[in-house]
């Protein structure tokens, strides 16, 4: 089929770029128009550009930007380290391990992995109202770092697959315990799998809006996804500080995924030859 119609897979490359363009071209079109031509000409180009908005956003008496900036930060950073180790240590275990405890934990999180955040947000909320947690930083790192373990577990374990046994097993005939043979000659393994899991979950929790807004609850706490909501007005919007903001939003996210992408396909693909 591919000799026949050469030009179908370019021209179906070329639609769905153009399909994910799109809205990019909004955002950026519209962070350096005037305020006051987003709404009638959206799609426009901006002539002439300004600065205008990103000056108004960066510059805000009530810091909105600054405030939500420094909270995702802290959060996704912590978060995606702290599931990074974890899904790392959990996922190298399970692979290696053929107890029936072993198999009861995979299924376990493979349940997991099926259940929507929203579904569980509640009985989440409870819990950390017991543990007196509500409305903090911690009581949200603590969320996503037991929402998000499957995932990282699963990639890890496909990964840690492809890792030849002889290896460990020449570490521990010299003489290395468990945590040597995993932090010395496993984990340096899976610097692949690191940036991809780190990627995946550096993404989600960046661009996650409900759970901040629930768990950190109204005032308490403000990320970027949050914080662009509450840019919004009741009676009015302007719109060229809240594409403004949009902008500077994924920033951070997309310098971090250029950082790890020379690992991210390898990470992805790593554990599919062995399992």
């Amino acid at each position: 089929m591919s000799t026949r119609t050469p030009w179908l897979r370019p021209l179906v490359a070329l639609c769905v770029g153009a399909l994910f363009f799109v809205p990019l071209y909004l955002v950026l079109a519209n962070t350096f128009k005037q305020s006051d031509e987003i709404p009638g000409h959206p799609t426009s180009p901006p002539w002439p550009p300004t600065l205008d908005n990103l000056e108004a956003v960066l510059t805000r008496p009530d810091h909105l930007f600054w405030v939500s900036l420094t909270n995702s930060v802290l959060i996704t950073t912590v978060s995606v380290v702290v599931l990074t180790v974890l899904s790392a240590m959990l996922g190298h275990y399970l692979a290696r391990s053929r107890s029936g405890w072993a198999k009861g934990i995979t299924l376990a999180l493979l349940t997991g992995l099926m259940i929507p955040a929203q579904v569980i947000l509640i009985p989440v909320t409870d819990v950390l109202k017991a543990a007196h947690l509500m409305a903090t930083v911690q009581g949200l790192v603590l969320f996503n770092v037991a929402y998000y373990v499957p995932f990282g577990v699963f990639v890890f374990m496909g990964f840690v697959r492809s890792i030849p046994i002889e290896l460990e097993e020449a570490a521990r005939v010299d003489g290395a315990g468990r945590l040597q043979i995993f932090w010395r000659v496993v984990f340096p393994l899976l610097r692949p799998a690191s940036a991809s899991v780190m990627i995946f979950l550096g993404v989600w929790i960046w661009n996650d809006f409900i759970d901040p807004l629930v768990i950190l609850g109204p005032g308490r706490g403000t990320t970027v996804t949050t914080g662009i909501y509450r840019s919004i007005g009741q009676y009015q919007t302007d719109f060229g500080s809240l594409f403004a903001l949009m902008f500077l939003a994924t920033l951070p996210v997309l310098g971090f995924y250029l950082a790890l992408q020379k690992h991210f396909i390898k990470g992805l693909t790593g554990g599919a030859t062995k399992g």
